[in-house]
């Protein structure tokens, strides 16, 4: 069974441990590296900054055992945008990141959703497509990631 709970203001400690396994298991997946969230960078205060940005953070669990993370935020132009997914090995194909990218649709909804996706990372631009997910070109500041977006009535 796949559980998917918001986290409040003062769980900043479970997004933590979830984005740094994260970070660790998938270094290629992701724009951030494990290194700028360890040593210095891994204070109270850049976590909280952190969550506090996230209009919305996920933790999903896949029969009681943490699975996963995602989050989202409204853009300044009124897309919202789909980041930090990521699912535990243990948990893959198990149907989190499908229960992790519907959840984030409905609460975006009347809303586009946008994401960025490495180059390469076939698993996770499959999950997009099954959603509904096209891709939207190159982006802007990452020359290995990829935008999808999700156009409202999509999928």
């Amino acid at each position: 069974m796949i559980e998917v709970r918001a986290l409040g203001p003062d769980e900043w400690r479970v997004w933590r441990k979830l984005r740094l396994e994260a970070l660790a298991e998938s270094p290629a997946a992701f724009g951030s590296k494990l290194a700028d969230w360890t040593g210095p960078g891994d204070t109270e205060a850049r976590w909280r900054s952190r969550l506090a940005g996230l209009s919305l953070k996920l933790v999903l669990r896949a029969d009681g055992a943490p699975a996963g993370i995602v989050g989202g935020y409204i853009r300044d132009d009124g897309v919202a945008e789909m980041v930090s997914l990521w699912v535990a090995p243990f948990a893959r194909g198990l149907g989190v990141g499908d229960a992790a990218v519907r959840t984030v649709l409905v609460w975006a909804d009347p809303r586009d959703v946008m994401l960025s996706v490495k180059v390469g990372n076939e698993p996770a631009i499959a999950l997009y497509r099954r959603h509904g997910f096209v891709d939207a070109g190159p982006s802007p500041t990452e020359p290995d990631e990829r935008l999808m977006r999700r156009s409202r009535g999509s999928g």
